[in-house]
């Protein structure tokens, strides 16, 4: 009788621990539905809050759910990113780092939000895409910077967004974040060639550059005529060429020179990049690279004035007057305007010049000496001559010339001593100055 006792006994106890169990379950059960449940009402609330344009509320009743991620179902995990994604966008309102955040929500929606989720996204392209421009436009360039920045983010398949990034990175002088942008870039291997289509609007007579849907249907309509299709240039020139001139400006020379010579394998033919090269070479103090470098790029646009200017300079730097004049003289004949080209064609002269008065200053007081001293004498004033007379023609040519051009030709008529001549080009620099 004493074992079936115990035996009794402990089945007893076996059964009421059983019966425990099964009520913790019960009352666990209990408590996940009543947690899921609340929720399912905060997320409500904040769906409310936003269809409203509260976002501000919905913002706050979605952060108190952030912690409680882990314990959420996929499904309701994504309503909360989409939702927190809206609450931080704010209808466009948002700050960019608000924005920045709502895009990183955005990626998280999962699939039983797709829909909504595509929707929001082409919303917020459009809006940032605006204020981006905005930006640029009225010279804001950090903000457009990061603006294009995070549509990228948003869009990343869209690598030009990228690209408008680096550019007004440039724009705001923020060398470092254009670098970063542009090495991404060119890592990408992004060259922006795409198709344009266009038209030509009747009315106008002028070009216009639009979709293909939007062309096809306005040449139905009569009023464009004349289609086409192209394809863009490449931006990866532009891009290296950048890259270059950034590892230039940070002192990095080996980095800068490795850029160009891979730009200019890409494309040899582009004038901008011998230019920049070229640069590169005169930042070295390299002057035999850099003129050599400039005549190539002359020989692939001859009547580039520019390019016949900057030659001109830098055989004027090296003690070469008659090289540097025909240069100027070059640059002159395709720009009658330019002023700077006229001023050193007659530095030369006054140069040349000048350099006789040091000679005729070592002479001595014998009859030799003072013979030819009478002869450098009259070849300094041919000199001056020379020099006056191209600065009097190109005043005759350009009546409203700077006043360096008078002030120089003033000191030049002192020189010579006609007293005249430097009094009436004096009244005229008053005259301007006044």
């Amino acid at each position: 009788m004493i074992t079936f006792k115990m035996i009794i006994i402990i089945k007893t106890k076996e059964y009421k621990l059983h019966i425990m169990k099964k009520y913790m379950l019960i009352a666990l059960t209990f408590f996940v539905a009543t947690f899921s449940f609340a929720q399912k009402k905060e997320l409500r609330t904040a769906e409310k809050a936003l269809k409203n344009n509260n976002y501000a509320e919905a913002k706050a009743t979605l952060n108190q759910l952030d912690g409680l991620l882990s314990s959420m179902d996929d499904k309701m995990k994504s309503q909360y990113y989409l939702l927190k994604a809206q609450a931080l966008f704010a209808g466009g309102a948002g700050t960019n780092t608000d924005i920045t955040e709502a895009i990183a929500h955005l990626k998280l929606v999962g699939s039983d939000n797709a829909s909504e989720a595509a929707e929001l996204q082409n919303t917020m392209e459009s809006a940032i895409l605006t204020n981006a421009n905005n930006s640029y436009q009225n010279r804001n360039f950090d903000l457009a910077t990061e603006k294009f920045l995070n549509l990228y983010k948003l869009k990343p398949q869209d690598t030009a967004y990228l690209y408008y990034a680096a550019s007004s990175a440039v724009s705001a002088q923020n060398m470092d974040k254009a670098l970063t942008h542009y090495l991404k870039l060119k890592e990408m291997g992004y060259t922006g060639v795409e198709k344009q289509y266009f038209a030509i609007n009747k009315e106008t007579g002028e070009e216009e550059i639009m979709d293909k849907a939007q062309r096809d249907l306005l040449l139905k309509s009569g009023a464009y005529i004349k289609p086409g299709e192209r394809m863009t240039s490449s931006r990866l020139p532009e891009i290296t060429q950048n890259i270059a001139i950034i590892y230039l400006q940070k002192k990095e020379t080996d980095k800068a020179l490795k850029a160009i010579k891979e730009a200019r394998a890409v494309n040899p033919d582009n004038v901008e990049l011998i230019i920049t090269e070229a640069n590169l070479y005169l930042d070295l103090e390299d002057s035999e690279k850099f003129t050599q470098l400039m005549k190539d790029a002359v020989a692939k646009q001859p009547n580039n004035a520019a390019l016949h200017y900057n030659i001109g300079v830098m055989n004027m730097q090296n003690s070469k007057p008659e090289d540097a004049r025909a240069s100027f003289e070059k640059a002159l004949e395709l720009d009658p305007t330019m002023a700077d080209a006229a001023l050193n064609i007659s530095t030369t002269y006054i140069d040349q010049g000048n350099a006789l008065i040091e000679e005729m200053n070592k002479l001595g007081t014998s009859a030799a000496d003072n013979k030819k001293y009478d002869e450098l004498r009259n070849e300094k004033t041919t000199y001056f001559e020379k020099g006056a007379k191209v600065l009097e023609q190109y005043i005759k040519s350009n009546p409203e010339s700077n006043v360096n051009i008078y002030e120089q030709l003033k000191n030049i008529y002192n020189a010579l001593g006609d007293v005249e001549k430097s009094k009436a080009i004096k009244a005229k620099i008053e005259a301007m100055q006044n």
